[in-house]
C-alpha cells in the first residue's frame, strides 16, 4: 500500500510538485473538474433547493476510475487544487466522487510552487472549505439558470442558436453603449494656439520656449482676431510656480492589472496572458495568477530589498505595503510575483520570458523609492487681453523606481508630454514671441474598447471576477455578438494660421485620425440581443444588479448566507420575467427591422433587418412579389446604414458583360463573393471588392480557378502495371483514385516512394 497520493488539477503542476516530494508521494492530475452539470440539460432540481445534478463526462470516466484505484491503495490522499473557489470546488468534487474518508483525506493549498511552499502546506493541512465550495456552486447554478431560461427566449424572439449570460450580456451592453456614443458623436472644430518665445538660457543665449494658450477659439475669425492682437501685444511673465512632486511605484500585479498591462506593453490578449501566466505558475516560476490581492509576503519584500540594493544601491530601496482596494479581496493571498525574486531571467518561450520580465520588474519596482520631480508652471500675460499662455516644464531630480519600471497608460489616456527644463526667469520679465500658431483641431469621439480597457471597466463596476474576464471576452466574440477589428486611419484637412515677423499667413495641413487596432465593436445581432434583453430583462443586465450578485457570492464564501437562499431570492422574480417575455413580445420576424426609406426608382420600401444568414437589406416586391435581398458589407450596421448605402448593395449580382456568348456575373453567395461564367465559379480574393471588381480581374480569377481544377484532375502519380490506380492532388492533399472511388492517404505518406502494393493495402483497409 502506497503512503501518499497528491491530486492536483494539471499535469504540468503535478510534474513540478513531484520534484519536491520524496518517493513516498505519488502526484496525479485531475485535469480540472472531474464532474459538472450536464451540458444539454437544465440539471437543477428547482423543488429540491436547486440541487445540482452533476455528471462525470465521458472523457473523464477512465481517469476517475484510475484515481479511485490509486486513492483506495493510499494511506493518505492530499487534495492540492488551487486555492480559489474553483480549486476548492474541484477538491470537493474529488472528495465526493472518489468516496474519500475524512480520516485519510487532507486539503492543502499553496500560493507558489516552490519546495518551501509545498512542504509548508504538507505541514499545515486543513479541511475543505464548504463556504468557498458553495460560493462556486452558487455562481455555477445562477449562470445555468440565466443561460438556460434566457437563451430559449432569444431563440423564439430574435434568432436561433443565440445565448445569454449574466456577465457576458453586461459586457456586450458596455460595448453596444460605447458604439452608440460614437455614432451619436458630432465632432466640433476649434483652434488651438501655441507660441514660441525667445528667452535667455543659463549661458545668456537666446533659446525658444513653447507655451500653450489656456483657451481654444471656436471659429477662424476669433482665432485670427487674437493673432492680430498679438501683432502689437506685450508679453509679460505674471507668475512662476515650482513645486516638488513625487511619483510612487504601482502596486504589484493582480490578475486584472496584469491582463491590462500585458495588453498595453506586450500586445497580449487577455486569454493569451492567462494561458502564459498559467504555464509560468505551473512550472514554479511565479505565484498563483488568479488573485485580487496586492500584498507581498515579508519574505518577498526582503528578497526585493536585497535585489534592489545589489542592482542600484541602498538609496533605491523602500519597503511598501499595499492595500487592496477591491471589495471582497482575499488579503491572505499574495499579489502575482516571481517565486524567486533573485531569478531575473527564465528558460521558456519568448512570450513566457516577456511576461515573466514584466512581472519581475513590476514586483521589484513596487519596493523602490518614489521618483522625485520638479514641475514648473510659467504664466504669460498679454497686455489688454484676458487670455494667458502657460509653459510647463518637468524635471526628474531622482529617478527612483522609474529607473526600472514605468506603468503604461491606455492609448486613449495618452497626453502630450511635459516639457523639460525651463530657462530661469522672473516675474515681470518681458518676452518676445517669434511665432504664434493657431491650428484647427477636432474633438475626438470616444474610443471603442480594447480588451484591456474592457477589463478595466468591468473591474471598476465590480462585474465578474478577473479569472472570468478572459472566457467572457472569448464567449462574446465566438457567439458573434462582438468582433475584434482594425480600422485604417483617415486623413482630414486642417487650417493653420501663423503669425510670423508681424504677418499672418494661412496654410493647409492635415492629420490622421480614427485608426484602431484590435478594438471591440458590436455586431448587428449583438445590438439586437442587447436591446431585447434591456427591454425585457433590464434588471438582469443592470450593472448594479450584476455587481451586487458578486457581493452575494462573497457573502456565501464568508459563510454569512446560504447559497440556496440567494438563488431562491433570485429565481422567482426572474422566472416571472421570462414567462412574461414569452407571452407578450413580438415574433422573431418583427425584431430588428428598420425602415430606411423608399427606393426612388421603384417606389418600394427599403428595410434593414436580421435575416437567416445575418444582417441584410430588403427591397420589397411589387404586388406581393418576392423582393430583393442583399447582405450588409463588413463594418455596416442595421442601426446606422443609410438608404443610399443600402441601395448600393442591390447592385449585386453585377453583369460585367458577355464572355463567349454567356454573361460574366459577380455576386455574393453563402460562401462569400464569387465570379460566375456559365457553370464555372471562382471565389474572390480578400482584397477584391465585388462592387468594384473589373472585368479583367474577374476573367483572371476564372482562369486561375480553371487551372487549379485541371491540375487537380491530372494524376501526380500513375502505375504502369495497373492504370486504374492513380494518385491525385486534392483540396486536402494527395489521395488515391481507383474505379470511381477515392481513398485518403495516411498522414506522413510519401507519394514519390508509394508502391502499387501499398496503395492496394490502403484501399483494402478503407473498405473494411
Amino acid at each position: 500500500m502506497q503512503k501518499n497520493l497528491v491530486i492536483v488539477e494539471s499535469p504540468a503542476k503535478a510534474k513540478t510538485i513531484e520534484k519536491f516530494l520524496g518517493k513516498e508521494f505519488k502526484v496525479l492530475s485531475s485535469y480540472g473538474h472531474i464532474r459538472d452539470l450536464k451540458k444539454k440539460e437544465f440539471s437543477l432540481d428547482i423543488k429540491d433547493n436547486f440541487k445540482p445534478n452533476y455528471e462525470i463526462p465521458a472523457d473523464k470516466k477512465k481517469l476517475v476510475t484510475e484515481l479511485k484505484e490509486e486513492a483506495a491503495k493510499s494511506e493518505m490522499v492530499w487534495l492540492a487544487s488551487d486555492e480559489d473557489r474553483e480549486g476548492e470546488a474541484i477538491a470537493w468534487h474529488l472528495y465526493e466522487v472518489l468516496n474519500l474518508k475524512p480520516e485519510n483525506t487532507k486539503r492543502i493549498v499553496f500560493h507558489e510552487i516552490t519546495k518551501q511552499a509545498i512542504l509548508k502546506a504538507i505541514e499545515q493541512p486543513r479541511d475543505i472549505d464548504l463556504n468557498l465550495v458553495n460560493a462556486q456552486q452558487a455562481r455555477r447554478v445562477l449562470d445555468r439558470i440565466v443561460g438556460f431560461e434566457l437563451s430559449p427566449v432569444l431563440w423564439r424572439k430574435v434568432k436561433p442558436a443565440l445565448s445569454a449570460g449574466r456577465v457576458q450580456s453586461v459586457a456586450v451592453r458596455l460595448i453596444v453603449e460605447r458604439e452608440r456614443e460614437i455614432q451619436s458623436f458630432k465632432s466640433e472644430a476649434s483652434y488651438r494656439v501655441t507660441a514660441l518665445f525667445l528667452v535667455p538660457d543659463a549661458d545668456g543665449k537666446q533659446v525658444e520656449m513653447k507655451a500653450d494658450l489656456g483657451r481654444r477659439f471656436k471659429t477662424k475669425e476669433e482665432a485670427k482676431q487674437f493673432l492680430s492682437a498679438c501683432q502689437t501685444a506685450t508679453f509679460t511673465i505674471s507668475d512662476i510656480t515650482t513645486r516638488p512632486l513625487k511619483k510612487f511605484p504601482a502596486a504589484p500585479f493582480t490578475t486584472s492589472t496584469l491582463q491590462q498591462e500585458a495588453a498595453r506593453k506586450l500586445g497580449f490578449t487577455v486569454a493569451q496572458t492567462m494561458m502564459i501566466a498559467q504555464r509560468l505558475y505551473e512550472s514554479g516560476k511565479i505565484t498563483y495568477m488568479r488573485t485580487d490581492s496586492v500584498n507581498l509576503s515579508v519574505q518577498a519584500i526582503a528578497q526585493c530589498k536585497k535585489e534592489i540594493t545589489n542592482l542600484f544601491g541602498k538609496k533605491y530601496s523602500a519597503a511598501h505595503n499595499y492595500k487592496t482596494k477591491t471589495k471582497g479581496a482575499q488579503e491572505a493571498h499574495e499579489a502575482i510575483r516571481p517565486s524567486y525574486i533573485d531569478r531575473t531571467e527564465i528558460e521558456g518561450t519568448p512570450a513566457e520570458k516577456r511576461l515573466y520580465d514584466l512581472i519581475w520588474k513590476r514586483t521589484v519596482a513596487s519596493q523602490m523609492v518614489p521618483a522625485e520631480l520638479d514641475r514648473t508652471n510659467i504664466v504669460i500675460d498679454l497686455k489688454n487681453r484676458k487670455e494667458q499662455f502657460t509653459a510647463v516644464g518637468e524635471v526628474v531630480r531622482f529617478d527612483g523606481f522609474m529607473r526600472l519600471y514605468s506603468e503604461a497608460v491606455d492609448e486613449d489616456a495618452q497626453q502630450e508630454g511635459e516639457g523639460g527644463i525651463l530657462p530661469k526667469m522672473m516675474v515681470g520679465d518681458k518676452l518676445i514671441a517669434t511665432q504664434i500658431t493657431a491650428t484647427q483641431r477636432y474633438t475626438q469621439a470616444p474610443s471603442r474598447y480594447n480588451e484591456a480597457a474592457l477589463v478595466k471597466r468591468l473591474e471598476e463596476l465590480g462585474i465578474g471576477r478577473p479569472s472570468t474576464y478572459a472566457p467572457t471576452i472569448t464567449t462574446i466574440i465566438n457567439r458573434g455578438y462582438v468582433v475584434k477589428q482594425n480600422r485604417d486611419a483617415q486623413r482630414r484637412n486642417l487650417e493653420q494660421m501663423i503669425l510670423l515677423n508681424g504677418k499672418i499667413a494661412t496654410k493647409q495641413t492635415s492629420e490622421s485620425y480614427g485608426k484602431e487596432k484590435n478594438r471591440l465593436a458590436p455586431t448587428d445581432i449583438g445590438m439586437v440581443v442587447n436591446d431585447y434583453l434591456e427591454t425585457q430583462f433590464a434588471s438582469i443586465i443592470d450593472y448594479h444588479f450584476t455587481a451586487n450578485v458578486e457581493k452575494e457570492f462573497d457573502r456565501i464564501a464568508d459563510g454569512e448566507i446560504t447559497w440556496h437562499k440567494m438563488i431562491d431570492d433570485f429565481y422567482a422574480p426572474f422566472h416571472s420575467l421570462v414567462d412574461e417575455a414569452v407571452g407578450t413580445q413580438p415574433t422573431r420576424s418583427q425584431q430588428a427591422t428598420r425602415v430606411l426609406g423608399v427606393d426612388p426608382k421603384t417606389g418600394q420600401i427599403v428595410k434593414a433587418r436580421i435575416g437567416r444568414y445575418g444582417p441584410m437589406v430588403e427591397l420589397e416586391g411589387e404586388n406581393g412579389e418576392k423582393g430583393q435581398f442583399a447582405s450588409l458589407k463588413k463594418g455596416q450596421l442595421i442601426e446606422s446604414i443609410s438608404l443610399e448605402e443600402a441601395l448600393e448593395l442591390f447592385a449585386l449580382p453585377r453583369n460585367l458583360g458577355d464572355l463567349d456568348g454567356e454573361a460574366l456575373m459577380v455576386g455574393v453567395g453563402k460562401f462569400g463573393p464569387y465570379v460566375r461564367h456559365g457553370k464555372s465559379f471562382a471565389s474572390l480574393a480578400k482584397s477584391d471588392d465585388p462592387y468594384t471588381i473589373t472585368r479583367e480581374r474577374a476573367e483572371e480569377l476564372l482562369k486561375e480557378a480553371s487551372a487549379k481544377q485541371r491540375a487537380a484532375s491530372e494524376p501526380i502519380r500513375t502505375f504502369p502495371e495497373d492504370g486504374s490506380v492513380v494518385i491525385k492532388s486534392g483540396m486536402y492533399g494527395p489521395y488515391i483514385a481507383s474505379n470511381g472511388k477515392n481513398y485518403r492517404l495516411p498522414k506522413g505518406t510519401k507519394v514519390e516512394t508509394l508502391t502499387l502494393a501499398e496503395c492496394r493495402k490502403i484501399m483494402a483497409k478503407a473498405k473494411k
